[in-house]
């Protein structure tokens, strides 16, 4: 089993921080200064310092960042230049501290994480506003970054400035220094301004200019701030933006300060960042691991990185000798359907309580209608619902074919491949297999999630079963049957990733694949284009809107699912026409996604999720095309 050291380390061998910043998205890590406070460091204390009289306990900090799953760790060396150690009488040792904080992340990050070397402003105002000299200024950076060059670093983090003449010294300071990416941070107050009035778009533009790898908020007050900061900086810089907010204003406990904003909630607005633009998200003040690892996972849902194998996820070694599976037509009526017409399957949510029949009656009257499968989701947004494997065998048993969801996120590995092999003994061998949302999102949001695998991983322990062996290579006797889809979004935020993941699922043995719904055909035809040939049959995904305030939820609110703005903004004129006219329009929409989506030949069929347990909006798409 991999550590999560491993885990990341096969990210980062892969590829530079400037590449993986560029077309991934790279979690970093959290506090450093209320970590060490939290352990009883006194805010007196020169916390730098610690980089040689308590390494480690900085040593220690670092390490459980990295456990967290972060990418990035920096370096305990923010006030560590020779202004902020003069009070201290530590001035005269600037180089020694910053280069043994890079040495002190190096040593816990190894190839697994990037380091950056952390700096931080001087403390005061420079000429003419202020006392302090700019060249005096710029020489100080440079002697700071060079320890921390010296120690390892990857990159310099430029954090919490506040005035462009002083990030303009810093960042000449950098690229004298070294030929190390920089990002250059700025912390905002309430107003969304630095405490000495500069915009985040002043910010934005000059750090652009000034030459900055990556550009971003930390910092400031909490995450729903840098949110919007977030969002007006992607509209003035095409560089990677960062995002690493304090875990909201502190409060005052029994003498403490206290950050009150939970992991989760810090999580969900990392996943608000992403939509917004944002390609580094990570923390700064309050911020603790356990922030970090919520972050983690709401990103590895998202944007999971590239051919990246997650902790805990086993890897087990394909034998040399395996017997070959049976082909998709043998397995299920689906199977021999796919690929000679053009099958339809329409989405049926299990119910919430112990009432299966309106479920078992649409499904029968689908099916009537000429539905060839019924899709049974799985925990849809980690809500609480009746099994869907209980609600398979109940329509099973009035002769509905079915698609049973099969979610990464509620089993451990014995209990996923105890319940294949269970499903393929009772029949049920139609299997969509998906990671599944985190439970944070859902109904009960301190339920734990297991993660053992995610889609790809359990996609190949899937076809090991059918052809006789289990996840550990012993052999299972028969082998099993299962017709084994997963999914693809071709509206993904990071495209490259989705690519590779779909590669990757086919390479595992997916044997078909269904969309999240498509609106815009365009990003449809941008994704097959990048994915031919195709060995596998796509159904696309077709949602029916039902209102403007149906689809502002989907678009901001679901993951994975993106409607275009003139989509959005054709439903809000319905809306305000009518309820009616919403959902005529809903239909409209949808029917023309579909008869889009028909001319590519790689389309093999559709997969309707009618809206509200609407099942005759399904038919509704259908009708004329």
């Amino acid at each position: 089993m991999n550590a999560p050291s491993d885990v990341v380390s096969m990210v980062r061998r892969q590829k530079s921080f400037r590449d993986a910043v560029q077309d991934s998205i790279v979690v970093a890590d959290g506090a450093m200064g209320t970590m060490l406070y939290a352990r009883g460091i006194f805010l007196n204390r020169c916390f730098d310092e610690l980089n040689v009289t308590n390494p480690g306990l900085v040593t220690e900090i670092h390490k459980q960042y990295l456990d967290a799953g972060a990418e990035v760790l920096t370096t305990n060396t923010f006030g560590a230049n020779r202004y902020k150690l003069r009070p201290h009488g530590l001035d005269d040792r600037v180089g020694e501290l910053n280069r043994r904080g890079a040495e002190l992340a190096r040593g816990v990050a190894r190839d697994a994480a990037w380091v950056a070397g952390s700096v931080g402003p001087v403390g005061g105002q420079l000429h003419p506003l202020g006392p302090l000299d700019p060249p005096e200024v710029e020489a100080a950076f440079r002697e700071q970054i060079a320890g921390l060059v010296a120690g390892g670093a990857d990159l310099i983090a430029l954090e919490t400035f506040h005035a462009l003449p002083e990030m303009g010294a810093a960042l000449r300071a950098a690229r004298s220094a070294s030929d190390l990416p920089v990002m250059a941070s700025f912390s905002f107050d309430h107003n969304r301004l630095t405490n000495v009035g500069v915009s985040p778009e002043e910010a934005a533009a000059f750090a652009e200019i000034e030459g900055a790898d990556v550009i971003g908020v930390n910092c400031s007050t909490g995450p729903n701030d840098a949110l919007e900061i977030v969002e007006r900086m992607a509209r003035i810089t095409r560089k990677p933006i960062a995002a690493q907010p304090n875990a909201g204003l502190p409060r005052e406990v029994q003498n403490r300060l206290i950050f009150l904003a939970t992991p989760e909630y810090v999580a969900e607005y990392a996943r608000r960042f992403i939509q917004s633009g944002a390609s580094l998200v990570g923390g700064c003040c309050g911020t603790t691991p356990e922030h970090v690892k919520q972050i983690r996972i709401y990103v590895r849902q998202l944007v999971p990185m590239k051919a990246a194998t997650r902790a805990g996820e086993v890897v087990v070694e394909e034998q040399a000798a395996r017997r070959a599976p049976k082909p998709p037509a043998e397995k299920t009526p689906l199977g021999g359907k796919l690929g000679k017409k053009f099958v339809v399957s329409v989405e049926i949510d299990p119910p919430r309580g112990t009432d299966p029949r309106k479920a078992v009656e649409g499904a029968v009257m689908l099916r009537d209608r000429g539905i060839d499968a019924i899709n049974i989701a799985d925990g849809p947004r980690a809500s609480a619902r009746m099994s869907p494997l209980a609600l398979a065998v109940l329509m099973q048993k009035e002769g509905v074919e079915t698609i049973v969801h099969f979610c990464c996120r509620d089993r451990n590995l014995l209990s996923m491949q105890a319940d294949l092999i269970g499903l393929n003994a009772i029949g049920l061998r139609n299997v969509l297999i998906i990671t599944g949302d985190p439970p944070k999102m859902g109904d009960y949001p301190d339920a734990t999630a297991v993660f053992d695998v995610d889609s790809i991983g359990l996609t190949r322990f899937a076809s090991r079963l059918n052809v006789g062996l289990d996840m550990a290579g012993n052999e299972v006797g028969e082998p099993t049957s299962l017709h084994l889809g997963v999914g693809a979004n071709p509206g993904a935020i990071d495209l490259d990733i989705e690519v590779q993941r779909f590669k990757l699922k086919v390479e595992a043995g997916a044997e078909y694949c269904l969309t999240q719904p498509v609106y815009d055909v365009r990003l449809l035809a941008d994704f097959l284009a990048r994915v031919r040939p195709i060995p596998i049959p796509m159904l696309v995904g077709i949602l029916p809107l039902q209102s403007y305030r149906n689809a502002e939820f989907l678009h901001n609110e679901v993951p994975g699912m993106s409607i275009p703005a003139d989509i959005r903004e054709r439903m809000r004129r319905a809306s305000d026409a009518s309820k009616e006219r919403a959902a005529g329009e809903g239909i409209a929409i949808a029917r023309e996604a579909l008869k889009a989506a028909k001319e590519f030949p790689e389309i093999k069929g559709c997969y309707i999720m009618p809206p509200f347990g609407r099942y005759a909006a399904a038919l509704e798409v259908l009708e004329g095309i």
